[in-house]
């Protein structure tokens, strides 16, 4: 190491900090300054710069570019098994843009899947899917999604009920509030750092464990409603009530009821504040024949109806606070648990003030919950999307399998188009979508499948035409985003890894050969945009909020600045001082509990008020097997650094650890440290069992992220849960993804467990040798 060492500043998804360069080789990162908790998985960022697993030159499955050398219009049937051949970069772009004029010229703009997700793209400059947007925006259009994998059902219902989604954003209470005037606290699914240490966009400091000191200081009751007690860190005193997956609905429904039933509900709030809560209250009290109270709940839920009726009396007397994580909503009927949530802060009556009432996703993201910004964050505009085509997010196989067919979505009747091209950027599908092996048999439809990515993911192993990107770390950029209290330079660290180019010069050069590339450019470079989007946050900084940022050069030299925000936020407060004078743009003006909208629609997997839906597939239901949930991992976000040294810290044997209850692994005779199986009709992985009292009985955990491995000839082997997850909607109305509601068997697995880094890599060269 020489004494020449550069300091850059730089900031990602999982937070900010400094990166120590001597010469060309990262040697070091060093968290920000300003972070109370930084994340350990900064440490994970050399590992962008391994070649091993990046890819280094433009690359074409070798069918696909003999058809389009001999001017045939290729199939997808050898996606995801034939080898590459390399490519220059200028028969790269010819065929990326003669294939995106091609499909729009024939068979026109809709039939171009632009689905990108891009959590690959931390920057906001180098935002993989924006700059695609607006590229394929100056020439026509794309078929695009709505929502995310994360959060879909619960925006769209809390869009009809509450006018916005700002409760789930990061805008309901912010938790500096909820730590000061918080008596009670009932933490529906998760507030674990774990999960917290993540955030679009990046973030500058971590506040969520100073919140959760601060309200183990003030001596608050808190009750965890969740499968795992590691849904909230050890160190916070918790009631954990192990309740069964996506039931989470009855319990509110039957907390709600018991409060009406003792007549402790607050009406004069509910008169005033909501609309439709005749038929709401009516529900609970049984207009069905079904009172919800707490034996009702308790059959339901597996919870004790005593400690439910006990918890019911006490939420009015004191001041309450509902959370409900991201992850109640993706489950069938994901929309409910947001639904019922809300009507059960109604009943308790306590929206609006500080500490009390209900916030969706604390936890879920670093920002959510934590002040958040309220002038502009920079960010490239997309432009302006000439075409109206569309798909909820998690509907990626029903585009590809079902062209022509209708779908609903927030009660309208849309149809999906047929798929030609899809040019995914910055994302990895085949590891968030459901029902992998059935993903994989729709991705063949389309006639070409472009991929532009920093690393070979097995997304990009099931491209036609590969585009390789830098990351972050190989460019500049500048991050920020509406729930950070920073906006922070990303300066380039190093060069970039082979042939890689940025993600702006790739969508320059292909804007060019489509002949919009001024339009796309707007004659500015890389520094010329970054400069560009600083100026525009600063400028509103100032106009709307007296806030000085300093100029562009003063704040790319020291590296980060402060943006206005909003701290001690209590969601609603002037709506409940005033509802007339506050109306929410809702059908009514008020908290939706019954909806003539819904009524009308007649969903029977939506109805016109909260309501308890069993799932398709649940514990009871008498269902053999053991309830799977899938989520995020301590060490790496999604697939991100799935190779590095934090992820790996995290498997056994190589493969994710899947956490079972003793007694059920009892049952199975399985032991801490076997290899097991996993399988339901959908698939079958391995994973290596993790034997802990931390997961409820008749549930089993499995981490999300792994690299999708699958020989022809056996199971999944790296443990990755989505070749089991079921593929359908929430609901017609919501139309997220039900990953969640997903029941499997598990045995002991006594055959050969190949190493599945050492697998995927083997194919990795096979095929790009």
């Amino acid at each position: 190491m020489t004494n020449a060492i550069r300091r850059v500043p730089h900031c990602s998804h999982w937070g900010t900090y400094t990166i120590l360069v001597d010469g060309g080789s990262i040697v070091g990162v060093e968290p920000y300054g300003d972070d109370p908790s930084p994340s350990p998985i900064i440490a994970s960022v050399p590992d962008w710069a391994e070649p091993e697993r990046r890819i280094l030159r433009p690359m074409a499955r070798e069918s696909w570019i003999a058809a389009k050398r001999a001017g045939r219009v290729p199939d997808g049937l050898g996606r995801g098994r034939e080898r590459f051949v390399p490519l220059d970069w200028d028969e790269a772009l010819t065929l990326a843009a003669g294939e995106i004029d091609r499909v729009r010229q024939d068979h026109g703009n809709d039939a171009i899947f632009a689905g990108s997700y891009g959590w690959t793209s931390c920057g906001r400059f180098h935002h993989a899917p924006s700059l695609l947007k607006r590229m394929l925006n100056l020439v026509g259009g794309y078929t695009g999604h709505v929502d995310t994998y994360s959060v879909a059902a619960g925006p769209v219902i809390l869009r009809h009920v509450l006018g916005s989604e700002d409760a789930c954003a990061g805008r309901a209470n912010t938790l500096d509030s909820v730590a000061e005037h918080t008596e009670t606290l009932v933490v529906f699914g998760a507030l674990t750092p774990r999960t917290a240490q993540n955030e679009a966009g990046g973030i500058g400091a971590h506040r969520l464990e100073g919140y959760l000191a601060r309200l183990v200081e003030r001596g608050m009751r808190i009750v965890l409603v969740s499968p795992s007690r590691d849904d909230l860190p050890d160190w916070v005193p918790a009631e954990w009530w192990p309740i069964r997956p996506n039931t989470d609905t009855a319990l509110m429904l039957g907390l709600a009821g018991e409060i009406v039933l003792a007549g402790g509900e607050d009406a004069e709030f509910l008169a005033r504040a909501t609309s439709g809560s005749e038929d709401y209250l009516d529900y609970l009290k049984g207009a069905d024949g079904v009172p919800k109270n707490a034996e009702w709940a308790a059959a339901i839920t597996g919870l004790d109806a005593g400690a439910i009726r006990a918890l019911a009396a006490a939420l009015p007397r004191k001041r309450s606070m509902l959370t409900v994580s991201w992850s109640l909503q993706r489950a069938h009927h994901g929309e409910q648990p947001f639904w019922a949530a809300l009507g059960l802060a109604a009943v308790i009556g306590q929206i609006g003030l500080p500490g009390g009432g209900v916030g969706y996703g604390y936890g879920s993201l670093g920002g959510v919950g934590a002040p958040f910004a309220v002038s502009r964050s920079p960010a490239i505009s997309q432009g302006r999307k000439p075409n109206a085509s569309f798909i909820p997010v998690a509907r990626i196989t029903d585009l590809l399998e079902k062209p022509g067919e209708p779908f609903d979505y927030e009660g309208q009747t849309y149809r999906y188009p047929e798929t030609r091209l899809v040019f995914w950027a910055g994302g990895n599908p085949f590891h968030h979508h459901q029902d992998l092996n059935r993903l994989a048999l729709a991705w063949q439809r389309p006639e070409t499948v472009i991929v532009q990515d920093p690393m070979w993911t097995a997304t990009a192993l099931r491209a036609d035409l590969v585009l390789p990107a830098t990351t972050s770390i190989e460019r500049n950029d500048l991050a920020g985003n509406r729930r950070s209290d920073i906006v922070a330079a990303m300066k380039q660290a190093i060069p970039p890894l082979g042939e890689a180019r940025n993600d702006y010069d790739i969508f320059a050069a292909l804007a060019g050969r489509l002949g919009v590339g001024a339009a796309f450019t707007e004659g500015r470079d890389e520094i010329g945009w970054i400069r560009h989007l600083y100026e525009e946050a600063r400028a509103d900084a100032a106009t709307r909020f007296g806030h000085e940022m300093p100029d562009f050069d003063t704040f790319w030299e020291a590296g980060t600045t402060s943006v206005p925000v909003q701290a001690d936020h209590s969601y609603l407060a002037a709506f409940r001082a005033d509802p007339e004078a506050h109306r929410l743009p809702t059908e009514s003006g008020r908290i939706v509990l019954g909806s003539q909208r819904l009524a009308a629609l007649g969903y029977e997997d939506c109805p016109a008020h909260p309501a308890w839906l069993p799932p398709a597939e649940w514990l009871g239901d008498g269902s053999q097997g053991l309830h799977l949930i899938s989520g995020q991992p301590e060490g790496r976000l999604h697939s991100q650094l799935e190779s590095a040294a934090a992820s790996r810290a995290g498997k056994r044997s190589g493969r994710e650890r899947m956490r079972i209850h003793p007694e059920d692994a009892q049952l199975l005779d399985i032991r801490d440290g076997d290899a097991v199986r996993l399988w339901n009709t959908r698939g079958a992985c391995l994973a290596t069992a993790e034997v802990t009292a931390r997961i409820a009985r008749g549930v089993v955990f499995l981490p999300t992220g792994s690299w999708l491995t699958s020989p022809e000839d056996g199971p999944e082997l790296s443990g990755n849960p989505n070749v089991l997850t079921l593929d359908i909607g929430t609901s017609r109305f919501g139309q997220g993804c039900s990953a969640h509601t997903c029941v499997v068997q598990v045995e002991a697995y006594r055959g050969n467990a190949p190493d599945p880094a050492e697998t995927y890599l083997e194919d990795l060269r096979r095929r790009t040798a």
